[in-house]
């Protein structure tokens, strides 16, 4: 398993325990209290669990190994699974929450005892904030000092991008659904935890669809990193079997990569096919040791 596998296996053991606790004391206290906002949040942390626990199959299907029918392995498998997070995130936690809200707001129901909400809630929070700094812990350790947002966007462990989704969805679920416990407690209007639970609703389902959208592009097939694709075609053009590298393609496949070259061989008119392939079956080679991701090399010498 490679570091990045470990960190994203690490990061859902994080989140799966935080929300099986928090799920837990959710649903107590939505019982408790009639809370329409706590009741959503203990929706959701459930959602939690159930999109870990697929994560996990999703990482363990990506392990099997090549055959005739796969050639290139199941790598790909941890795309599928996390697409299918994202939409249970957006449907299971968001969608009915929503619902939730809307139903509410056409019959109101009194809180009780907002107080045990907001404290079990506050609990939440921590446990939430402990999950999040794991993931992002493990986040650091791959992204080379870059700002989150940009990881986001232009990392290809799906699993770590799930995870660290969720658990920013979870905080800001967390800290709305407080707010709104906490308008009613002093207002005594609940029509503010109805408002609350349309605002958990609304956050989940927009994080969920940051979240498709960026699985989907690895799904349809995305590059490697742009530092990795650099690192590649630099190497590459440093060899000295390689006068000029003509082209590089490189396609993400699990914690894998697909690398395609085609390139101008030095002293390609002097030398033997045999040794062309030597030449060639060395500078894969290389690249191998070098980027140990890139399971699969394709070279192509050409004059173009």
């Amino acid at each position: 398993m490679s570091a990045g596998s470990e960190g994203s296996v690490k990061a859902i053991f994080y989140a799966l325990g935080a929300n099986l606790g928090i799920a837990i004391a959710k649903f107590v206290a939505a019982a408790w209290t009639g809370s329409g906002s706590m009741l959503a949040e203990a929706i959701h942390s459930t959602a939690d669990c159930v999109n870990q626990l697929l994560l996990l199959l999703g990482m363990r299907e990506a392990r099997r190994p090549e055959t005739e029918d796969h050639p290139l392995g199941h790598h790909r498998a941890a795309y599928f699974w996390s697409m299918v997070v994202a939409l249970l995130l957006f449907f299971m936690g968001g969608a009915f929450s929503v619902y939730e809200g809307v139903e509410r707001l056409g019959h109101v129901k009194p809180l009780a005892n907002g107080l045990v909400a907001m404290i079990v809630l506050g609990v939440a929070v921590a446990l939430e904030a402990f999950s999040l700094a794991g993931a992002l812990r493990e986040i650091r350790k791959t992204s080379g000092g870059k700002p989150f947002l940009r990881w986001f966007r232009e990392s290809r462990q799906s699993e770590l991008m799930v995870v660290a989704g969720e658990d920013i969805a979870a905080l800001a679920g967390l800290a709305l659904a407080f707010a709104a416990i906490a308008a009613t407690v002093l207002t005594g209007d609940p029509r503010w935890d109805a408002f609350g639970t349309l605002a958990v609703g609304l956050v989940l389902m927009v994080i969920a669809v940051a979240v498709m959208i960026e699985v989907k592009s690895l799904i349809v097939g995305e590059s490697a990193a742009p530092e990795l694709r650099r690192d590649i075609e630099t190497f590459l053009a440093a060899q000295p079997e390689v006068a000029d590298v003509l082209n590089v393609i490189t396609l993400a496949w699990g914690e894998r990569i697909v690398v395609a070259v085609k390139a101008r061989m030095a002293e390609a008119d002097s030398i033997s096919g045999a040794e062309m392939v030597r030449r060639i079956n060395a500078v894969e080679a290389r690249l191998q040791e070098r980027i140990p991701a890139a399971r699969w090399v394709f070279f192509e010498p050409d004059e173009r």
